[in-house]
């Protein structure tokens, strides 16, 4: 019994440790407090395309939500927002021609015919419907066994409206990207018009933010302004993600902010 018990102890450790959050004070912003993110020894990124105009969304959006709780430490979760159902009458206040045009790469990678709502794409490999609970919980579960190929650690600094970070990068660095996504962690809206008219939709995990640095080193920095849609009362946070040239999401960290 023993030799078995250890092993499974030891397997949730480890699951404990991947992903771990580091809060930047609310308190006092401008003591300029470095903070540092850790490298992940599990990596499981999943990026739901939604629409507050798609009647098909919500279930997604909350199952997103509840895996984030469920997954607290080893799953990146990421919410992009299309802009191709704001015909309908209802205009998603976080939909991006950016992000449309981000679904449309995968499936031409994936040789899907035409993107949908609500697709849930697993680091940046393979896509299924993103309400499809016992299967994205499958696919986590599988993920989650294998190592990143590559490790990300950043530290932060947050300076009135701006953040700014330094990173260490491992591994096989020859022909990826890095992947600078901010996310505002939770929202409310109240939907007058559309597929969800007079529906009050809580989205979680809402990519407000994208910038992509090409030919990256070991060591670098940046910086982000935090967007103007964002109040003091919001939480977002900061992904940094390493892809290769096929989109696949090789390594990855997280900051969480108090704005």
């Amino acid at each position: 019994m023993k030799k078995f018990i250890l092993p499974v102890l030891l397997s949730l450790v480890l699951a404990l440790m991947a992903f771990k959050e580091y809060k930047i004070s609310r308190t006092n912003p401008e003591t300029n407090e470095v903070i540092t993110s850790e490298p992940a020894n599990a990596l499981v990124v999943l990026e739901l395309f939604t629409s507050q105009g798609c009647s098909s969304c919500p279930p997604a959006d909350v199952l997103l939500k509840n895996i984030k709780k469920l997954y607290p430490d080893n799953v990146l979760a990421l919410s992009y927002h299309v802009d191709y159902w704001n015909y309908i009458g209802w205009e998603d206040p976080f939909s991006s021609t950016d992000f449309t045009q981000k679904q449309r790469d995968y499936n031409l990678k994936f040789r899907s015919r035409s993107n949908y709502t609500p697709q849930l794409v697993i680091n940046g490999k393979e896509h299924l419907v993103g309400s499809h609970k016992a299967r994205i919980v499958e696919k986590i579960e599988a993920y989650k066994r294998l190592k990143p190929t590559n490790t990300v650690r950043f530290e932060g600094k947050k300076t009135g409206n701006q953040l700014h970070f330094n990173y260490e990068l491992s591994g096989d660095l020859s022909d990826k990207e890095l992947r600078i996504v901010t996310v505002l962690n939770e929202r409310t809206t109240q939907v007058n018009r559309g597929e969800n008219s007079n529906r009050t939709l809580k989205n979680a995990n809402i990519v407000i933010g994208e910038k992509l640095i090409k030919n990256i080193a070991p060591t670098g920095n940046g910086a982000i302004t935090i967007p103007a849609l964002v109040t003091t009362s919001d939480e977002i946070s900061l992904f940094l993600l390493i892809q290769n040239q096929n989109l696949e999401i090789t390594g990855g960290a997280k900051l969480a902010i108090n704005h």
